[in-house]
């Protein structure tokens, strides 16, 4: 089993935070993970996309052309990556930035709307983590106690961020739960 997924938006939208929680969730569940990240030199509003490879076998390479996955974040992103995900893939697309969908009848498309639903779990940032529950709800790449321990884990050292993010974790498995 190899799964990989990328994490694509503007700088400043989490988009590598989803990435990292994901490939600790993914260690902690005893699979291989390579994580790459990569970011426009202007950070905040430039573009940001990381990519995750989860396996149960050792990663040959972390260079992957054609993803099985995709979490865009904002309309360049989806539009650049959708494309050339794998057949049988999942997109997770942040409807409160992307009108449009995919375009393609191969994948398991679910809009949600993580800005909304980020600001109802008490604050915007955590549009990012209302996504990235949302496509590990929808894939079961890893079990969601073990997305919630390791989100818990990222923000210990802040620990009135924990109550948020687990809310808009929350919000993100309702959102995809719906509509599954």
């Amino acid at each position: 089993m190899q799964s990989e997924v990328m994490f694509a938006g503007f700088g400043g939208q989490g988009i590598l935070l989803s990435g990292k929680i994901l490939a600790h969730a993914a260690m902690e569940e005893g699979l291989q993970v390579a994580w790459i990240p990569s970011y426009g030199p202007e950070m905040r509003g430039g573009t940001a996309y990381c990519l995750v490879v989860v396996s149960d076998q050792p990663i040959g390479s972390p260079i992957i052309k054609n993803p099985r996955h995709l979490v865009a974040m904002n309309r360049p992103s989806l539009e650049k990556f959708a494309h050339e995900l794998k057949p049988g893939g999942v997109i997770i697309s942040n409807a409160s930035l992307i009108s449009i969908d995919c375009g393609r009848d191969d994948v398991d498309e679910v809009r949600v709307p993580t800005g909304e639903l980020a600001t109802a779990a008490g604050s915007g940032k955590a549009a990012n983590i209302v996504a990235l529950a949302a496509f590990v709800a929808r894939s079961k790449i890893v079990p969601l106690d073990t997305l919630a321990r390791c989100i818990r884990h990222e923000f210990e050292k802040r620990p009135k961020l924990v109550p948020l993010n687990l809310k808009a974790m929350e919000a993100g498995i309702a959102a995809v739960q719906v509509k599954a």
